[in-house]
């Protein structure tokens, strides 16, 4: 990978971030905040692609509420590199809509697709994992997917299972990929369990890694409405207006559905990095300080025989109090005030329709 001119990143920053209400609104989700006191998770995005992507090459996609948070996280790309889907349509048509931009630029890259809003600390690990996907990508016309190692039977998350080790001609990296027999759907608590049991099991991270020529043919095969889309996007002279024109009519559909467990040949890395989705407060109050009796927090607190709380205030001057509470999300910040039962942290998106238009 000494030439990197080939390599692109395709960052997905469009989400909502409804689990983060208040914290989160629509102009400033869970990606674009400052959760850790270390920048957002967008910009440690940025960050790590430090000597695998050149500046130029990575594009961002969100939506036209996020779009000027954005710019103002990563300045240093060029404007045109920061790109507002004209409609929500998920992931499928997202990465279809970022595969037809750098193909227009470059039709033999090999692009990285990544979520915008995980926390991973161990920059030189993660280099070197997407450093042998890219290495692979240029090999073979499989799709790489990269997976966590499994720390515990989570329901929530999907995961993919893993074959025999792949076997790829001229292949020279540290990290051999496996053949992936499938992708599973999220399971029941008692199934993650055989998964774990089982061995050969991966978390799926939604990172991916291949090259034009690649996909473009899976999607052709897979997904010709898709296929289309990108073949328009190259032959058009006016590549946003094809966009705002043709996007808004895709199906909506997830790339795991679409494209990942159809392709004919998919590989497996498992991650040797660090790795949290950081999917709600739950996951934040394990990076908090802890004060009295296991409340996580933010900011110094007062508390009397309060137990396993977690506390989050963004609102400068104030204080938050405590008083014989136990279990319990209390986020305050200048407009708004959460108090949630930490067990129920998941149905905090289900508030939404029920908040004024202001502090959503």
């Amino acid at each position: 990978m000494s030439d990197l001119s080939h390599t692109y990143a395709l960052i997905l920053a469009g989400g909502s971030g409804t689990r983060f209400w208040p914290l989160s609104r629509d102009h400033k989700p869970k990606q674009l905040l400052d959760l850790f006191g270390t920048g957002t998770l967008l910009a440690q995005t940025i960050a790590r692609l430090d000597g695998l992507v050149p500046v130029e090459n990575i594009l961002i996609l969100t939506n036209e509420k996020q779009v000027a948070a954005v710019r103002e996280v990563a300045p240093q790309l060029p404007l045109e590199n920061i790109i507002a889907e004209p409609a929500k349509r998920d992931t499928a048509p997202a990465v279809a809509l970022g595969v037809g931009l750098i193909a227009a630029r470059d039709p033999e890259a090999i692009m990285m697709v990544l979520p915008s809003d995980q926390l991973i600390t161990n920059t030189e690990a993660y280099q070197s994992v997407m450093r042998d996907a890219l290495t692979i990508a240029g090999k073979c016309d499989g799709l790489i997917t990269i997976g966590i190692k499994p720390t515990w039977p989570c329901p929530s998350y999907g995961y993919i299972e893993r074959g025999e080790r792949a076997s790829i001609t001229g292949l020279d990296c540290e990290n051999l990929p496996y053949e992936v027999k499938r992708f599973r759907e999220k399971p029941s608590a008692d199934l993650a369990e055989q998964f774990l049991a089982q061995g050969g099991f991966s978390w799926n991270a939604g990172m991916f890694v291949w090259s034009i020529p690649a996909v473009m043919g899976e999607l052709t095969r897979q997904t010709p409405q898709l296929a289309h889309f990108i073949s328009e996007l190259r032959q058009s002279k006016d590549v946003m207006a094809t966009m705002a024109k043709q996007f808004p009519a895709l199906t909506p559909i997830s790339i795991d559905y679409a494209l990942m467990e159809k392709a004919k040949r998919v590989l497996n890395l498992e991650a040797t990095f660090d790795w949290d989705d950081v999917g709600s407060w739950i996951s934040i109050a394990k990076y908090l300080p802890v004060q009295g009796n296991q409340n996580s927090t933010n900011s110094e607190i007062s508390e009397i025989d309060s137990e396993n709380n977690i506390v989050f205030n963004a609102r400068k001057g104030s204080r938050i109090a405590l008083l014989g509470v136990d279990d319990l999300i209390v986020v305050q910040t200048d407009d708004a005030l959460l108090i949630a039962n930490r067990h129920q942290a998941d149905d905090i998106k289900k508030l939404s329709p029920l908040l004024p238009e202001h502090l959503l």
